[in-house]
């Protein structure tokens, strides 16, 4: 099967050489980028590209998509991040799983709309018979790119962690689970559609031993690393209180660096730890409008980037941003980094490398996340016709001045938007039910 994109007035390629090509045709044949020219072949399918500009699909490197259930719930609407939490988990201790199917359905295609190809998933409960396959089979019906990782809560209240002890599992039971999904679903091999990561939640839901086994029992398998880490003051503070140490360093001392690991936020790294994950090359998922919403600060980007840290882009969970626009969040990123360190901190193109690249990169995916000859066909298509690119001297600065949905999304060479409709999922239906569901939440 070959797939023509005809006619793109800009691509974006994130390549090697950095390349931005005018009037170009990309040749899709089984799912991989066959040529990049300005001749066009022979093709089963044509979508034309007058019009607009061409990028690879954009990268979500954090997420918890069963929380588009609970977005502005009231009682955690003005709170900080602990408080947020302790609100919102009675609620999700309802959650079952239907409530986690129909949340990622909900999740998944409004990242598609916003350009994104590809999206880990940090899920850490499991309530009520709740599994991840749920989400897994949410992301196959949807048919974008999908980084699922299996995470976990074992500390409960009584144990003087933050969560309630119905949230948490035994620690036997997490790694036998762990072991469980990545038999099942873990595709290591180039072009992949899912692939499987191993997720405690945070220093304060986790035991040191699990954070220690959990990283024995993914480099075992072969699979990445996933975690939260120096998100505000108070997780720093609870750190140096129950461990006696900063956060980069309880992450080096149980084996949680390294290019097959990634941690969210990093707000609150300083200046060695900054150093320690760019040496270990150590990924970072930089969340910045939930950073806002929840109060946390800024993280230092500019500095984790001119030290080499690799970083991605992530919408973060629905309860904590509280919408799933990944086009969005790059121009948030750029923007602050702006505030805190001048107008020529970031540029719209940086930023939008971090948020393909930069994303496959963290996400251990050179396969993906730029538009080259060999390269999984993961291409978001933007059109620059409408109002918001009127007057614009430079279209390609899209994060400036340039549309926040994507016209056409393909996955794999096979199209999930089309002319701004997600194809492949009955998404008014999906959006009826998930509304039922809230409702329902809400009245027990």
């Amino acid at each position: 099967m070959k797939t023509l994109i005809k006619n793109a007035d800009i691509t974006l390629t994130m390549d090697d050489d950095a390349q931005e090509l005018r009037n170009t045709d990309i040749l899709i044949e089984n799912g991989v980028i066959a040529a990049v020219s300005n001749g066009a072949e022979n093709a089963d399918t044509v979508i034309n590209a007058a019009g607009c500009v061409v990028t690879p699909g954009l990268v979500n490197t954090h997420h918890h998509l069963y929380q588009s259930l609970t977005r502005a719930v009231p009682g955690g609407q003005d709170a900080l991040l602990f408080g947020w939490l302790q609100t919102l988990y009675p609620i999700w201790a309802r959650f079952g799983p239907e409530e986690m199917f129909t949340s990622a359905q909900v999740g998944l295609a409004e990242l598609a709309l916003s350009g994104c190809t590809l999206s880990s998933d940090h899920l850490y409960l499991y309530p009520n018979g709740a599994r991840l396959d749920d989400t897994i089979a949410a992301a196959h019906e949807i048919g974008v790119r999908f980084h699922p990782t299996r995470g976990a809560m074992s500390i409960g209240e009584s144990d003087g962690g933050l969560p309630p002890d119905s949230l948490v599992e035994a620690e036997a039971a997490i790694l036998e689970d762990c072991i469980r999904v990545i038999d099942a679903h873990h595709d290591a091999s180039e072009g992949a559609m899912v692939r499987v990561g191993v997720a405690p939640c945070s220093p304060f839901s986790v035991s040191r031993d699990l954070m220690r086994n959990a990283a024995l029992l993914a480099r075992d398998k072969g699979v990445m690393l996933h975690t939260h880490l120096a998100e505000n003051d108070e997780d720093v503070a609870y750190s140096l209180e129950k461990f006696g140490c900063r956060p980069g360093q309880y992450a080096e001392d149980l084996g949680w660096t390294g290019p097959d690991v990634w941690h969210a936020h990093c707000v609150k790294l300083d200046g060695p730890e900054i150093d320690l994950f760019a040496n270990s090359k150590t990924g970072v998922a930089h969340c910045p409008c939930s950073n806002c919403r929840l109060g946390s600060g800024i993280a230092p980007v500019r500095a984790m980037r001119d030290a080499g840290v690799p970083v991605g882009l992530g919408v973060d969970g629905s309860a904590s941003n509280d919408t799933g626009n990944l086009a969005a969040e790059a121009r948030q990123a750029m923007l602050l980094q702006r505030v805190t360190r001048g107008a020529d901190a970031m540029s719209a193109r940086e930023a939008l490398y971090i948020a393909t690249r930069g994303g496959a990169e963290v996400l251990g995916r050179p396969d993906c996340g730029q538009i080259a000859v060999g390269k999984r066909a993961d291409i978001a298509i933007w059109d620059i016709s409408g109002i918001e690119s009127a007057g614009s001297w430079d279209p390609a600065a899209l994060l400036l001045a340039g549309p926040s949905r994507v016209k056409h999304l393909l996955v794999e060479g096979r199209q999930v938007v089309a002319d701004g409709v997600v194809t492949t999922i009955d998404l008014p239906r999906v959006i009826e039910r998930q509304n039922q569901l809230a409702a329902r939440l809400a009245d027990l």
